[in-house]
């Protein structure tokens, strides 16, 4: 059995100034929160990014806890953008990327749609985004799904990466959804 994981998560501008008029922002980091501790128990690579931090402070410490290595800082929407960004996902070698993060409409989709015209496969997880309005997060999903991009949940996420229940963290990453 092949217990390799071939993704990166990445979790765009999850930022408390942001995020306090995101809405549904306590399920958002709730759910946020438990992609970065499956990705850990996983070993996935995590990358994430702050957009203009200056202006909108840092991720809330209950996801942060959980990240290890050091955050991109930047002031482009798309991640992609980002020379820093790109060098260390490249440099990862993966073919999937995982997205998550704010505002659904502009970071996230900006993000998704260039790593998806980069090549890469990616999946957005729609429980883990958000947006001021849930109309523009409900467009943005729109939009994505136009352009191939994979829209999937928390739970379906966890449990593809899973691929089986004799994988070895199997009881770790279910126990995230009960």
């Amino acid at each position: 059995m092949n217990n390799v994981i071939d993704a990166a998560l990445v979790i765009v501008d999850v930022q408390e100034r942001l995020l306090s008029v995101i809405a549904q922002n306590d399920s958002l980091v709730e759910n946020i929160s438990k992609l970065a501790i499956a990705a850990n128990y996983l070993d996935m690579p995590i990358l994430w990014c702050r957009q203009n931090p200056r202006a909108l402070g840092d991720f809330p410490e209950s996801i942060s806890k959980h990240l290890t290595v050091a955050p991109i800082d930047k002031m482009c929407f798309s991640c992609s953008l980002c020379e820093e960004f790109d060098k260390k996902l490249s440099s990862l070698g993966v073919k999937d990327v995982i997205v998550c993060g704010i505002e659904s409409h502009i970071c996230v989709y900006q993000t998704s749609r260039d790593l998806a015209r980069k090549g890469y496969n990616v999946e957005v997880v729609s429980d883990a985004i958000s947006s001021r309005d849930l109309n523009n997060k409900r467009i943005a999903i729109e939009r994505m799904r136009a352009e191939s991009i994979s829209i999937s949940s928390l739970e379906m996420t966890l449990f593809d990466l899973l691929g089986t229940a004799e994988h070895p963290k199997f009881r770790e990453v279910s126990k995230l959804i009960k």
